[in-house]
C-alpha cells in the first residue's frame, strides 16, 4: 500500500490545529505572571515573576506553584505545536500533487501493456502474493469434500466460512501454506497478507475443541509458532469450535476488521 503522506499530515494538522486551540483556552484559566525556578543543593526553589517583581513562593503556595509550572509547559507545548502547524502548511504546498506511485496508473492502456511498473499496488501485490505456487497439505482419500466459492477445498464446513469470509473482504490468503517452526514444518490454517503494513499473519481454527489429543496438539502447536517469534493476538490468531458450541462468525468478522485489513 502506498502511504497517503498527504492524508497524513492533513490529520496531523487537524489534530495540531485542536490542540492549540484548547491549549490557548486552558492558558486563560491559569495564574498570571511566571515562575523562576532555582535549584540549589538538589532543592527547587520557586520564584513569581510578575510586574518586574520577584516574589518567593513556599510549599503554602503550591497550587501557585502547580499553575505556573502547568503554564510554562503549556507555553512551550503551544510553541512547538505552532512551529510544526508552519512546517506542515509549506510542506503542503511543496508536496506534489503526484507521487512515484501514481505514474503508471496515469498512463494510457497502450503505454502500460508495454511497461513493467518499479511500483507493485495493492491489488497486484496481493495478486502476487497468492499466486505463488507451494506444496499443499495432501487430502486422506477418505476425507469428506468441501469447497469454498472459489473452489477450493479445505477440510471442513467452519473453514469454508472463514476462507469466503476472507475472500468477500478482500483478505489475501494461503490455504495450509507450509511453514517452518524450529526444525518442523507445520501447515497453518489460514496464512494471511494484512496489506495495511503487508504483514503475514495467521488463522488457526481449532474446530474439534472436545477432543483432548487434539486440545494438546494445538497446545504444541502454540509453542511452535512462539519459537518464531508468532505470538497469539500479534500474527496470530485462533477461532474455536466444539460439537455443541459452533464457529462465532461475528468474532470472526471482528477478526478481519479489527486485525486482518
Amino acid at each position: 500500500m502506498a502511504v497517503d503522506i498527504r492524508k497524513d499530515m492533513d490529520v496531523r494538522y487537524e489534530l495540531l490545529a485542536r490542540s492549540i486551540v484548547e491549549i490557548e483556552n486552558k492558558l486563560k484559566l491559569l495564574p498570571e505572571g511566571r515562575i523562576q525556578v532555582r535549584e540549589k543543593t538538589g532543592k527547587a526553589y520557586y520564584y513569581l515573576i510578575k510586574e518586574g517583581k520577584t516574589i518567593y513562593l513556599s510549599m503554602n503556595d503550591l497550587e501557585t506553584i502547580n499553575g505556573l509550572l502547568q503554564k510554562q509547559y503549556l507555553y512551550t507545548v503551544l510553541k512547538t505545536n505552532k512551529k510544526e502547524l508552519s512546517a506542515i502548511e509549506k510542506m503542503s504546498k511543496l508536496y506534489p500533487s503526484t507521487l512515484a506511485e501514481d505514474v503508471f496508473d496515469q498512463l494510457s492502456e497502450g503505454r502500460k501493456s508495454h511497461i513493467k511498473p518499479i511500483n507493485v499496488y495493492d491489488d497486484a501485490y496481493a495478486q502476487k502474493w497468492m499466486e505463488v505456487p507451494y506444496k499443499r497439505k495432501p487430502f486422506k482419500k477418505d476425507m469428506p469434500e468441501f469447497y469454498t466459492t472459489k473452489g477450493e477445498r479445505v477440510r471442513s464446513k467452519s473453514e469454508i466460512i472463514i476462507a469466503d469470509r476472507l475472500r468477500a473482504n478482500g483478505i489475501p490468503y494461503r490455504y495450509e501454506c507450509p511453514l517452518k517452526v524450529g526444525k518442523k514444518i507445520i501447515h497453518p490454517d489460514f496464512t494471511i497478507l494484512r496489506m495495511s503494513d503487508r504483514k503475514i499473519l495467521y488463522h488457526e481454527h481449532c474446530g474439534k475443541m472436545d477432543d483432548p489429543k487434539y486440545i494438546d496438539d494445538m497446545l504444541t502447536r502454540g509453542k511452535d509458532y512462539s519459537l518464531e517469534d508468532i505470538l497469539l493476538g500479534d500474527r496470530l490468531f485462533y477461532t474455536f469450535e466444539s460439537d455443541t458450541t459452533p464457529l462465532d462468525v461475528a468474532m470472526l468478522d471482528m477478526l478481519i476488521k479489527r486485525h486482518y485489513r
